[in-house]
């Protein structure tokens, strides 16, 4: 009975429910509802942090200052930015996600051409696109818009497909690029291809004139123009060169080509001229209206010219052989009196050799007879205010010809080789003087194309330092565009080596050629110094104003220092020091002057930068140089 009693007693207590166990269940819903309401907000959280850097991803495209777009592997727009939109000028409806590249370039296409398309043209084009995409990689093009605008695009794939654009507007860029080019083929006074345009246009006309009909060659020389300058200033001197180059384009028919080569010379390209007859023809009409009174200023004046004629192939087969015998033409018609023409004739006049080997047998012994001399024309720094360079400048006193200007001899020199001992002189004489000077001043000395090629420049320049005692750092070496255009392999080599001698590479007379902008990188340049005329046309023509500006921006873009040449006034002075220049170059700081008069100058230089940039009034800056 115990035992059944017992048995009773454990299975009532198995059925009893178990009041003391706690509830667990609600407590776990509870936790999952605590552990999905945690999750829940740091995913909201996250969301919202999402939502923002969206907003401010979207805000940073749309306040790009280049149009951006992207488009998936169905050719349907992702996203676009404003300047996107901006630069085609599209309607709300066609930025909008999920619109089919076709349309918008239809669109483009009908804005474009100015008329409906079927879309067979747009559809071809993306074909094209996208094939081109995935050989190449990467696509930049250019593209020039019904309203004028240059617009440069860079494509690139998406991977998985589509790809991504960009555009830049570069109309100002590429307008300043032109006239960039513009201006270093064509002589700003008179607005008329310059030297180097001209004999573009000779070689070229080497190469496609018809042998049967030939063409002249006239060289022209305003007479007694020095004098003009000399009495009635060179602002009236210029207006003289613009009306006489006016008269010449007048007296050209369709196809002629009239240049300035400089100064006061001027050279005409008659096309289908197969008779001496046809361009004695033009040289009298030339003749002719030349001598009509020139208005100018408020002076009338009168000037005559003498004219050379050289025709080809008859007088020459080469550019060179053709301005040779114009120019012996040119010196045959000077000779008998002025305001006259001549044609070349062999028999009568021989050759160049035989008018120029007197003055080249005269040059062989100017450097031994020290008839050689430097002036040095100072460079001055536009943040210190002084003297940061002095520029040596060759001259040669002929014992009776006086002072010859280096554009009569150093063309002969560097034809004869001459240029190399004479360049080595220079660079002697230079270095000598500068160690006279205070030490943060530099000499440049000018460097030609005929020293690369023919001597071996390196080996030149560091026997001179080492002769010298001059730190390479003081020295800067100038180089012109033309340069450039010969030997590159040479010339890059050396110009390597003389920069991580330590010498300063200068490229001169920027704009003065073309191709040069090509060249800025390829070569250690750490200086460019702009050519005077771009500065100087600044008062007449105020256009050059933005190409000084864009020079200097470029320079400091590449991380070089930047010298205007030409500076005369302080106007100029004080717009290529609003343009950004590092250094200033010209007559209004002071001309060339002699080894003795370096350290005079240098001090004047400083007095002239102080008088033109005082707060004070600058109207009645003394002529320290008068």
């Amino acid at each position: 009975m115990a035992s059944i009693s017992r048995r009773k007693a454990v299975d009532t207590a198995t059925k009893r429910p178990h009041t003391d166990r706690p509830d667990t269940e609600p407590r776990q819903i509870a936790r999952l509802r605590k552990n999905f309401d945690a999750q829940l907000a740091d995913l909201l959280k996250r969301n919202s942090e999402l939502e923002r850097l969206n907003s401010s991803m979207e805000a940073a495209i749309d306040h790009m200052g280049r149009g951006l777009s992207m488009f998936d592997s169905e050719q349907r727009l992702l996203v676009c930015n404003k300047a996107y939109a901006d630069v085609y000028m599209l309607p709300p409806e066609l930025t909008a996600p999920g619109t089919p590249f076709i349309e918008i370039l239809r669109y483009h296409l009908k804005q474009t051409a100015g008329a409906d398309t079927s879309g067979k043209g747009a559809a071809e084009w993306i074909q094209d696109h996208i094939a081109r995409l995935q050989i190449e990689g990467h696509i930049e093009e250019v593209q020039r818009l019904a309203d004028g605008r240059v617009i440069r695009v860079s494509y690139r794939p998406l991977a998985g497909g589509g790809w991504v654009d960009m555009q830049e507007d570069i109309t100002a860029q590429r307008r300043s690029d032109e006239k960039i080019e513009w201006l270093a083929r064509h002589d700003t006074l008179t607005e008329i291809p310059n030297r180097f345009h001209f004999r573009e246009h000779l070689t070229k006309q080497f190469t496609t004139y018809d042998t049967r009909k030939g063409f002249a060659l006239l060289w022209l020389d305003l007479d007694h123009f020095k004098d003009v300058n000399d009495q009635l200033g060179h602002l009236v001197g210029d207006g003289l060169l613009k009306s006489v180059a006016d008269r010449l384009r007048s007296c050209l028919r369709a196809g002629d080509i009239v240049g300035r080569l400089g100064g006061d010379e001027f050279a005409i390209l008659q096309c289908g001229a197969d008779r001496p007859e046809l361009a004695e023809a033009l040289a009298r009409r030339v003749l002719d209206r030349i001598r009509l009174p020139h208005e100018v200023a408020g002076h009338s004046l009168f000037t005559d010219v003498s004219i050379g004629i050289a025709l080809a192939p008859t007088h020459g087969q080469t550019p060179e052989q053709l301005l040779a015998s114009a120019d012996l033409a040119l010196y045959q018609a000077k000779s008998r009196g002025r305001g006259l023409h001549a044609v070349f004739c062999q028999q009568t006049m021989g050759t160049p050799a035989s008018v120029l080997s007197p003055l080249r047998a005269e040059l062989e012994h100017a450097v031994e007879r020290s008839e050689l001399v430097l002036h040095y024309q100072p460079i001055v720094d536009l943040q210190k205010g002084e003297v940061s360079c002095c520029e040596a400048l060759m001259r040669w006193k002929h014992p009776t010809r006086g002072m010859i200007a280096p554009a009569d001899f150093i063309p002969i020199a560097e034809e004869t080789k001459l240029i190399v001992s004479m360049g080595k002189w220079a660079l002697e004489q230079a270095c000598t003087d500068a160690l006279d000077w205070p030490a943060s001043t530099k000499v440049a000395v000018n460097l030609s194309a005929v020293q690369i090629e023919c001597g071996d420049i390196y080996e030149t320049v560091t026997d001179v330092l080492a002769q010298t005692g001059l730190p390479p750092e003081r020295l800067q070496l100038e180089i012109t565009e033309s340069v450039l255009m010969r030997d590159r392999a040479r010339t890059q080599e050396v110009l390597r080596k003389l920069h991580e001698l330590g010498v300063v590479i200068s490229l001169d007379d920027f704009g003065s050629c073309f191709a040069t902008l090509s060249y800025l990188r390829s070569f250690p340049f750490r200086k460019v110094k702009l050519d005077r005329s771009f500065v100087r046309d600044i008062p007449q023509h105020r256009d050059c104003v933005t190409i000084v500006k864009s020079v200097a921006d470029l320079a400091r873009e590449l991380e070089m220092h930047s010298v205007a040449e030409g500076v005369e006034t302080a106007a100029c002075l004080t717009t290529v020091r609003d343009a950004g220049y590092s250094e200033a170059q010209g007559f209004y700081f002071s001309p060339a002057v002699r080894a003795s008069g370096v350290e005079r100058a240098l001090r004047l230089c400083a007095q002239r930068f102080s008088a033109a940039t005082a707060p004070t009034d600058t109207q009645h800056i003394p002529n320290i140089y008068a």
